[in-house]
C-alpha cells in the first residue's frame, strides 16, 4: 500500500516548503493541494466570476481543467494546460481561493485527484483538510502551525516585486481573515484531526521542523512495516 502523509495547518504555516523538502528526501510525491484550490481562484478571476457568487463559481468550474506536473522534481500547476505556478501566489489569489474552496462542487472536483494521486503513490499532500476529509486514513497525520505574527512574516519576506507596497500589517490582516473564513467556512473547515501530531513551528527554524518531519515520517514508517 502507498504511504501517505497528510499535514494541514493555516495559511503561511509553511507547510508547503516543508513537505515538498520532506517529500524529496523520503522519494515520495509532494501534492499541494492549496495550489490546485488557487489555480481554480486564478480561472475564476481571469473570467470575472465573483469568487463570493458560489452558484457562478460552481457552474463554472467544470469548465477549469487543473492537473499536476512535475519537472526536475519539482510540482508545477496548470490550468487549462498553462503553468500558472507563479500566478496563483498574489495576495487577491489568495483571497479568492478562500472563498472557492469552500464551495461543494470545487472541493468535489479536486479531492477525486488528490485521492487518486494518494492511491497509487507514496505520497506527502498538504492543505487544510487532508487529515480530516481528504486523506482520513493517512499512515501520519501532522497538524503545522505557527503564530499569525510568524506566519505573516514569513509571508512578507515571499511577496514577489511587484507587491513591494504592501506592508507587514496588511499581510497579518489577510492572513487572520483567512484563518478565521477557513476555520468556519461550512464544508471541510480547517481543523486539527483528533489523531494528527501538533507541531508549532513559531519558534523553529525551517531546518528544525524539516527535521521534526522527517523523524515523525520515520516512525510511522517503522510502524507500517511492524503492522505488515
Amino acid at each position: 500500500m502507498p504511504m501517505n502523509i497528510a499535514i494541514d495547518g493555516p495559511a503561511g504555516a509553511g507547510k508547503s516548503t516543508a513537505a515538498r523538502m520532506v517529500a524529496e528526501k523520503f522519494g515520495y510525491i509532494y501534492v499541494d493541494t492549496g495550489a490546485m484550490y488557487r489555480a481554480m481562484a486564478l480561472y475564476m478571476l481571469r473570467e470575472e466570476i465573483d469568487p463570493a457568487d458560489q452558484g457562478a463559481v460552481e457552474a463554472a468550474c467544470e469548465k477549469a481543467d487543473i492537473s499536476l506536473e512535475y519537472k526536475d522534481g519539482v510540482q508545477q500547476v496548470l490550468l487549462n494546460g498553462e503553468n500558472v505556478t507563479a500566478e496563483i501566489r498574489t495576495p487577491e489569489v489568495s483571497r479568492a481561493s478562500s472563498a472557492v474552496s469552500a464551495y461543494g462542487a470545487v472541493r468535489a472536483k479536486l479531492v477525486e485527484l488528490q485521492r487518486k494521486l494518494a492511491g497509487r503513490r507514496d505520497v506527502v499532500m498538504d492543505g487544510r483538510d487532508i487529515g480530516t476529509a481528504v486523506l482520513p486514513n493517512a499512515d501520519l497525520k501532522v497538524y503545522l502551525t505557527a503564530s499569525a505574527h510568524v506566519r505573516a512574516l514569513r509571508r512578507f519576506k515571499e511577496l514577489p516585486a511587484g507587491q513591494a507596497g504592501v506592508s507587514l500589517d496588511e499581510v497579518e490582516a489577510e492572513i487572520t481573515a483567512r484563518d478565521k473564513q477557513d476555520m468556519e467556512r461550512e464544508i471541510s473547515p480547517l481543523k486539527r484531526a483528533e489523531d494528527a501530531v501538533l507541531l508549532d513551528t513559531s519558534d523553529m527554524s525551517l531546518e528544525e521542523a524539516v527535521r521534526e518531519l522527517e523523524e515523525l515520517v520515520e516512525d510511522a514508517g517503522s510502524r507500517g512495516c511492524c503492522g505488515c
